[in-house]
C-alpha cells in the first residue's frame, strides 16, 4: 500500500511504496533530507512525525530513546509509514545535484599511513567520473551483501582517484583490506551518499572537528574550500589517542603554511614515548577551552558517535552554537547483510 508523505514546513510531497522507509522514498523521488549512516545508528536523519503512524524499525536506544518516540521523533532511515504522514525534518537542496550510482573501481594504490590505517586510492573506469560534494561518502558493496561506508578524502576537483581512509577495527571489510586486498583488485561501490558537506552560503567562521579517520571528509572539505578561494576563517581540531593516530599530521601542518588555517592537534592518551607537549584530553574540550561563544560559528564534526554526540550537546548547550549550524557524520558499525 502506498502512503503520501508531506514535509513541513515546505509542503513538499512524495509517496512511499509498501515496505519503503521514509528516507528511501524521499531519495527515490528526489527529496534529500539530512541523513548519514542509513542503518539507524547515527541519528542524523532524526525528525518529527506530526501526523500519522509509523513502524519505527530497528533503532538503537541511545540514538532514539523511548522518551523521544513519545514526543513524535523518529529515525527516517528506519521508519516505515503505516498511514499517510506529515513530518518535520531538515531538507538539503544541493545534495540531490549528484545522482547516486553503482560503479566498479580498481584498487590503484594501498598505503599504510599508520600501523592500523590504510589509505586506498581507487580508479574508476576510463569513461566514468563520480561527481560529489566534499565530505560525502560511498558504500563499498561486499560480496556477502554487507556495506562498508567510507568517506571520500579527495576533494571533487581532484577526482582522478577516489581516496579512502580505513582504520582496522577488525570488521569484515577491514579484515579483507588488511589481510587479502591487493592493488589492481576490483571493488564495487554505491555513491555519493550523505548530507555532510560544506555549506557555502554562509560567511561564518568554521570549526572542523575530526576524530581519528574522521579526518578524511574534513580533508576533502578543507582542500575544496581552498581550491574555490574561500576566505572564511577555518580552525581544524584533530583528536587521536596517540601521536601515530595523527597519521597525516604533516599535511595538516602544510595547510597552516599554505592555506592559512589554524590547526590544533589533541591527544587523549599520549604515552610517554610520544614525548607529547601539545594539547591533551578530549578534542571537543579543546574547542570549548578556546572559544567561549560559538553562536557565530559553523561546526563540522566527524568521528566516533560518542565524540560527535558529546560535541553536539556541549557546543549547543554550553557554548551557544545554533542547532542548525552543527553538521556531523558519526562513524557507525558496518551495516549487516540484507535479510
Amino acid at each position: 500500500m502506498r502512503h503520501r508523505i508531506t514535509i513541513q514546513p515546505s509542503n513538499h510531497e512524495f509517496t512511499a511504496n509498501d515496505g519503503e522507509t521514509v528516507l528511501e522514498a524521499a531519495l527515490r523521488e528526489g527529496f534529500v533530507i539530512a541523513y548519514g549512516c542509513r542503518n539507524g545508528a547515527c541519528g542524523t536523519c532524526k525528525g518529527k512525525v506530526t501526523r500519522g503512524r509509523i513502524d519505527y524499525g530497528r533503532c538503537q536506544e541511545h540514538v532514539l530513546p523511548e522518551a523521544e518516540k513519545q514526543r513524535g521523533l523518529a529515525l527516517f532511515c528506519q521508519a516505515r509509514p503505516l498511514t499517510d504522514l506529515a513530518i518535520e525534518c531538515r531538507e538539503i537542496g544541493s545534495a540531490k545535484d549528484f545522482p547516486i550510482r553503482t560503479l566498479p573501481c580498481r584498487v590503484q594504490k594501498m598505503t599504510r599511513a599508520a600501523p592500523d590505517v590504510m589509505v586506498l586510492h581507487l580508479r574508476l573506469p576510463a569513461s566514468e567520473r563520480l561527481q560529489f560534494h566534499a565530505g560525502q561518502y560511498i558504500d563499498i558493496l561486499m560480496k556477502d551483501g554487507r556495506r562498508r561506508s567510507l568517506s571520500m578524502a579527495n576533494p571533487p576537483h581532484d577526482d582522478a582517484l577516489i581516496e579512502l581512509h580505513l582504520r582496522n577495527y577488525g570488521g569484515p571489510f577491514s579484515d579483507y583490506v588488511f589481510g587479502q586486498l591487493k592493488e589492481k583488485d576490483i571493488l564495487r561501490f554505491e555513491g555519493p551518499l550523505g548530507t555532510f558537506f560544506l555549506r557555502e552560503d554562509s560567511d561564518k567562521p568554521i570549526i572542523m572537528l575530526a576524530g581519528g579517520t574522521g579526518f578524511a571528509p574534513i580533508k576533502a572539505m578543507i582542500e575544496h574550500a581552498h581550491h574555490k578561494g574561500g576566505t572564511r576563517p577555518m580552525t581544524l581540531y584533530w583528536g587521536a589517542r596517540t601521536k601515530r593516530g595523527l597519521y597525516l599530521n604533516d599535511l595538516a601542518q602544510k595547510w597552516v603554511r599554505e592555506y592559512g588555517i589554524t590547526y590544533v592537534p589533541v591527544l587523549s592518551e599520549p604515552p610517554p614515548e610520544d614525548n607529547w607537549t601539545g594539547r591533551a584530553g578530549l578534542v571537543h574540550h579543546a574547542v570549548m577551552a578556546d572559544v567561549a561563544d560559538l553562536s557565530g560559528h559553523q561546526v563540522y564534526a566527524c568521528g566516533a558517535p560518542a565524540m560527535v554526540d558529546a560535541a553536539h550537546q556541549d557546543f549547543t548547550r554550553q557554548r551557544g552554537l545554533l542547532e542548525d549550524e552543527f553538521f556531523s557524520d558519526a562513524f557507525t558499525p558496518a551495516a549487516p547483510p540484507p535479510a
